[in-house]
């Protein structure tokens, strides 16, 4: 029985150890991330809180080294991965993504803290970087994320169902794409010019110029990928399946973004532009077929 509660006692104390050196890699790899980040932010402020989040991370390294003893080094990939993803999505996007991952981190904090007494403080210090996060950010891109819904959202909802009619009343390909590409810049300048007259009579935080060049921007890139299938594939409906791909993959990508950076549910905003999305596709190709049908169209 001896021997039972010392081999119990032995593997209890190697799974505190490993969770101690896991601990150490988070902390010292999160105090690298903060201090790269700091490193290429513009704004003077959030420079500052970086930094001090960078050192509050070493200084949590050395509570869990005091108790292992022992040296961890910092996880390559996570840090780069983060380093690039912040530096391509915004400040915002990667560090309330690391965020995520740091929830799970808190949980085993709670489960230590019998045998670390440190644990409850390092958690609520956990706790007060993410109140320093969320209060320090600003970037340009948020102050004008809602002009990108606007252009990303009018474009899919309603160049998806437009390429789908013309699918089905015109037929070819090419045609189809130069209709398609004709109809989105048009349309882009259309929500671009609204977009300013919108911004300029309501808003007075957003520069109305910035807020129409983003919603230009945003329905232009959408057009692009939704149309270049019809300029690539020989057939009407392989390129009309491959741009319905795109489509899902736009509003995946997207609606990931926006769930992380507004910190809300993904699964039904997903769901929800999807069915509009593809809803408004599948009606305009019913009407293209009806169009093509009984007003005898032929190319």
């Amino acid at each position: 029985m001896t021997a039972d509660l010392k081999a119990k006692a032995e593997a209890k104390s190697n799974e505190v150890q490993a969770k101690l050196l896991l601990f150490q890699e988070n902390e010292i790899t999160e105090h690298h991330i903060y201090r790269a980040l700091a490193g290429f932010t513009r704004d003077a402020a959030n420079r500052e809180v970086l930094l001090k989040i960078s050192g509050e991370e070493l200084r949590h390294y050395q509570v869990w080294k005091k108790h292992s003893g022992k040296d961890v080094s910092p996880a390559f990939f996570k840090h780069w991965f983060y380093v690039v993803v912040s530096w391509l999505f915004g400040l915002t996007f990667g560090i309330k993504l690391m965020e995520r991952g740091e929830k799970g981190a808190q949980l085993a904090y709670g489960g230590i803290k019998e045998l670390v007494p440190e644990a409850g403080e390092l958690l609520e210090q956990e706790t007060e970087h993410e109140r320093l996060l969320i209060g320090m950010i600003n970037e340009e891109r948020l102050v004008y994320i809602g002009s990108v819904v606007l252009g990303l959202n009018d474009a899919l909802v309603e160049f998806t169902g437009a390429l789908a009619g013309f699918t089905f009343a015109l037929g070819k390909p090419r045609l189809v794409g130069v209709a398609g590409l004709i109809m989105g810049v048009s349309a882009s300048l259309s929500m671009a010019a609204s977009e300013y007259l919108s911004t300029k009579s309501e808003s007075e935080s957003r520069d109305p110029l910035k807020a129409s060049l983003y919603t230009g921007a945003a329905y232009v890139i959408t057009v692009v990928a939704l149309v270049a299938p019809f300029l690539l594939f020989a057939s009407a409906y392989l390129a009309l399946a491959v741009t319905l791909l795109c489509a899902v993959f736009l509003i995946l990508v997207f609606t990931f973004y926006f769930s992380v950076v507004k910190e809300i549910g993904f699964k039904r905003h997903f769901f929800e532009m999807l069915f509009i999305s593809l809803g408004v596709a599948f009606l305009s190709f019913v009407i293209g077929f009806l169009a093509r049908r009984f007003l005898q169209v032929d190319f």
